[in-house]
């Protein structure tokens, strides 16, 4: 394991995470080289640590210019932008942040289904237009004592679960396998959990075996009035699908912080009232992310003082 003390920044973070490790290390920023693969070649031996965010990972390619690097400090808790199989063939530790943005991230899946069950950005729009005057908005959905199916049960579905329980709703999940220890019904596969949700949320990881599993036979086994929310990843939504079906009227509408290819949103579903648009921003609050910046620095430093990294996965 090398120690050298120098970071490769993969994509900017936090100002005062970048100014921690500049007080602490050479820090160098793929992102501004012109010619990344030229400096690569002539400075990659010296990194030791990467730093990058989740929704950028680091390739592969990259890492075979790095030789001596130990350690993979990912801003976020995504990992399905790193070949995790390539890492540990490696010998390449990577750590996340993991427990810092759960509470967050549960709070915009809610804070998503109740702005589509209730229309409150609609309600918004009609208030600021004056519309109010001469006109009545439609009736909402009531969220309490709903249905709600949660694919994905780890930290953050656990999370979405709890504040689901202070609505009075039936709690429905699917995971690659049933923990006897939840209280929540367990269904054997994301199609009968679709058929069972008023409110569907997507909260498993991103990465090979989840791309584009909630598709149109998802949409389909879904009833009409129910509402799709996304706090994910974009590509766990097979995107063309989810237009496809709320043009149709299969789902009465979606909430979505992330998407296939940020920061581009397709025209369809900007077009849409029944749908609330965020820009990937579910851990975007000043507590959560200082929080990450703190483990995110906890990690490369450990490494770098031969300490075991408190937040390694792999």
């Amino acid at each position: 394991m090398s120690h050298t003390q120098h970071v490769l920044l993969i994509a900017p973070v936090m100002d005062a995470l970048q100014q921690r490790l500049d007080a602490h290390y050479t820090v160098h920023r793929l992102y501004q080289q012109q010619d990344a693969a030229a400096w690569l070649a002539e400075n990659g031996a010296q990194i030791g640590a990467v730093v990058t965010r989740g929704d950028v990972g680091v390739t592969s390619a990259v890492l075979e210019n790095l030789p001596q690097v130990g350690v993979i400090a990912i801003f976020g808790v995504g990992t399905d932008a790193v070949d995790l199989d390539y890492a540990r063939r490696r010998d390449i530790a990577v750590t996340v942040t993991a427990g810092a943005l759960t509470d967050d991230v549960a709070d915009l899946a809610f804070g998503l289904l109740l702005s589509g069950a209730r229309k409150l950005c609609e309600g918004d729009r009609f208030v600021r237009e004056g519309r109010w005057l001469r006109e009545s908005l439609p009736l909402a959905t009531q969220v309490s004592r709903k249905r709600i199916g949660i694919f994905g049960m780890g930290n953050i579905g656990r999370a979405i679960a709890r504040r689901a329980n202070g609505f009075e709703m039936e709690i429905y999940y699917t995971d690659r396998q049933p923990d006897a220890l939840l209280p929540y019904r367990w269904c054997e596969d994301v199609y009968s959990l679709a058929k069972n949700s008023d409110f569907f949320i997507v909260a498993v990881s991103g990465g090979k075996d989840s791309q584009g599993i909630v598709n149109r036979q998802v949409f389909q086994a879904l009833p009409n009035h129910a509402l799709v929310i996304n706090i994910a990843r974009g590509s766990i939504i097979n995107e063309q699908d989810l237009i496809t079906a709320l043009q149709n009227g299969d789902i009465a509408g979606a909430g979505l912080d992330v998407f296939a290819r940020e920061p581009e949103v397709p025209v369809e579903l900007i077009a849409m009232d029944n749908v609330v648009l965020q820009p990937h921003v579910a851990s975007a609050t000043h507590e959560t992310r200082r929080r990450m910046s703190n483990i995110v620095f906890e990690n490369v430093a450990a490494y770098f003082n031969h300490h075991p990294l408190p937040h390694r996965i792999n």
